[in-house]
């Protein structure tokens, strides 16, 4: 592993990603992903909305970031990459806000292939604001807007992203950072829409109402974790 440092804003550290939040391993994923492809982080962009997920490149990354609205990081980036081309636009933000209010952005710009690389930070609820059910929440899990628990079937956001017509679209989780950081490499040098969803626990609004033993546990619990088939 390379040192990262250089990528940070030093004075925007510590992170204020509760203990055991999985958003601080994804945060230096994606630096690592960046030094290893060596790629120029000031012809980068990097767009956010609204959420956990939303501080990872604002204000941490030393580089271009554009911190939007909830649910329009999407829109925010496709307008940012028709009118300059040349750059490298990432989006990074929860599962909330790009698949619920920011869901039809996020079919649209796989429809299109536009050249981007979305991140989704998915931690099955909305954490920030108090953990509210999500469109990516497990049928039965107990959120603050689902006490008895969640009736509603979850998304599965790779299969709609390729149902979109997205060619790129993988699933990863935070705690195997190696693969992690090798489909974020592959992703942000494919040439058109690419999509990870990145499996990135919370304990402080999902686990504790679902009766996980510890942050760590819940990141462990990844183990065993298997990608789709390609």
């Amino acid at each position: 592993m390379h040192n990262i440092d250089k990528y940070l804003r030093t004075e925007s550290l510590p992170t204020p990603f509760c203990p055991g939040c999985g958003h601080g391993i994804l945060m230096a994923s994606i630096l690592h992903a960046v030094d290893e492809l060596q790629l120029d982080i000031n012809k980068m962009l990097f767009v956010s909305g609204i959420g956990c997920a939303g501080w990872i490149p604002s204000p941490h990354f030393a580089a271009d970031t554009l911190h939007t609205t909830h649910g329009r990081p999407i829109a925010f980036a496709t307008g940012a990459k028709l009118f300059n081309p040349s750059l490298k636009v990432v989006v990074i933000g929860g599962d909330g806000d790009i698949s619920s209010i920011g869901g039809n952005h996020l079919i649209h710009a796989a429809r299109r292939n536009i050249e981007l690389t979305v991140i989704c930070a998915n931690n099955g609820i909305y954490g920030m604001t108090g953990g509210q059910v999500a469109p990516t929440t497990p049928l039965s899990a107990k959120t603050a807007t689902t006490e008895s628990g969640n009736n509603d079937r979850p998304f599965d956001l790779v299969k709609l992203v390729r149902g979109a017509g997205a060619e790129f679209a993988k699933r990863c989780d935070v705690f195997h950072a190696k693969r992690l950081i090798s489909t974020l490499k592959e992703a942000l040098a494919y040439k058109g829409f690419a999509f990870i969803d990145v499996i990135s626990p919370c304990y402080t609004q999902f686990g504790k109402r679902n009766n996980a033993v510890s942050p760590a546990c819940m990141i462990k619990d990844l183990k065993d974790f298997v990608p789709p088939e390609e």
